[in-house]
């Protein structure tokens, strides 16, 4: 299982048990909310974001991490495409308890990254910004010295995942076909015989 379809088992998972991705809210609440977002924002709308809480430079910053935790592939665009920076944007005014931890974390990442490679994150090469990465997205093999990292990247990660499998790409990456009309053909003869209702559905 490469990374992407880890972290899409991940939220999947999560989501389907009743949780959402952070445990703080029930699914169908956290769900709502992506509605929303989704049922009211355009792909112009996209376009034309100006960022409502990031600054600009945390605004890049989230997106090219989303883009390094979703990148494209042959099925579908990465997270930018999807739309998730935005995603995350609107998130931190409606879910006000990120703010503090999602903005301190990018801080973060960009002092790690002044230590290790004398650039923020946004101007290091694709590999500088994967070493950085795998010294904090697996919780397990982290430094002590990394858990505020660790702690920052499960966040991220979790609203990066949250936002683009809840988006219209997302959801064609899935393979959601929803409630087509017409296509119901009621239980089938052997299920109903399994059930042992098959007297009663034709009775």
């Amino acid at each position: 299982m490469d990374r992407r379809e880890a972290i899409k088992a991940l939220s999947l998972g999560t989501l389907v048990a009743g949780f959402s991705l952070t445990g703080c809210e029930t699914a169908p609440e956290e769900a709502a909310i992506e509605h929303e977002f989704w049922k009211h924002v355009t792909e112009e709308d996209l376009k034309k974001w100006n960022a409502q809480f990031f600054t600009d430079h945390e605004f890049e910053t989230v997106r090219q991490l989303a883009n390094m935790i979703i990148p494209a592939d042959e099925r579908s665009g990465n997270a930018e495409e999807a739309g998730v920076p935005q995603f995350i944007d609107f998130m931190m005014l409606d879910k006000p308890g990120n703010q503090t931890p999602i903005r301190g974390g990018l801080r973060w990442l960009d002092i790690q990254c002044q230590k290790r490679f004398s650039k923020n994150y946004i101007d290091c090469t694709d590999n500088e910004k994967k070493d950085m990465l795998d010294e904090i997205a697996y919780p397990e093999e982290a430094k002590p010295e990394m858990q505020q990292g660790v702690a920052f990247f499960n966040r991220f990660r979790d609203l990066v995942a949250s936002g683009f499998w809840s988006s219209k790409i997302g959801i064609e990456d899935i393979g959601y076909m929803g409630n087509r009309p017409h296509n119901w053909q009621g239980c089938s003869h052997e299920a109903l015989e399994h059930l042992g209702l098959e007297n009663k559905a034709t009775g």
